[in-house]
């Protein structure tokens, strides 16, 4: 008897739309000075090159319950960047070893302009072999914050009315 493993593919898509320019969204990515004031507040370095890398540092809340101010929570490289439209990288959480061990996921960020003033954001996650990221990323009953729904809507809120939703 043969038997076949069929590999699951798991792809996440977000999309929320933002009354800002292209421009001020893409900023609110790439720049650390942006990342620091929402989501979960982890500032972000960039290399914004095909082969650049990427890094999440942890945040103020984190440096105060231990962790080493200069450690990175998430990296990853960039694989290509179209500023303020298109970027797409590698992405790890760095957590725990579990989720190192899934190894990079496939991250693309996509803005595009709309109708009076409007900008949509699109993120789509390719999670592909990585489970225990795949669900921290997307359940908020996971108990690792909410992912990416409540970052976008963090990220939203900050942009339309100068504060973050969560404090």
């Amino acid at each position: 008897m043969t038997s076949t493993t069929v590999p699951t593919t798991t792809v996440q898509v977000y999309r929320v739309h933002i009354r800002a320019t292209p421009e001020a969204i893409w900023k609110a990515i790439i720049s650390p000075e942006w990342t620091k004031r929402y989501g979960y507040n982890t500032p972000s370095e960039y290399e914004l090159r095909a082969g650049g890398a990427y890094r999440s540092l942890p945040s103020e809340e984190m440096v105060a319950h231990g962790m080493p101010a200069d450690s990175a929570v998430v990296d990853g490289e960039v694989i290509e960047v179209d500023p303020p439209r298109r970027l797409v990288q590698t992405w790890r959480m760095l957590f725990t070893p579990e989720l190192v061990a899934e190894g990079f996921t496939r991250l693309t960020y996509e803005i595009e302009p709309e109708m009076g003033g409007v900008t949509a954001l699109t993120i789509t996650h390719d999670v592909t072999g990585a489970p225990i990221t795949a669900e921290s990323i997307s359940a908020p009953a996971s108990g690792a914050g909410g992912g990416w729904s409540v970052i976008l809507s963090d990220l939203k809120t900050l942009l339309e009315t100068g504060e973050p939703l969560y404090r």
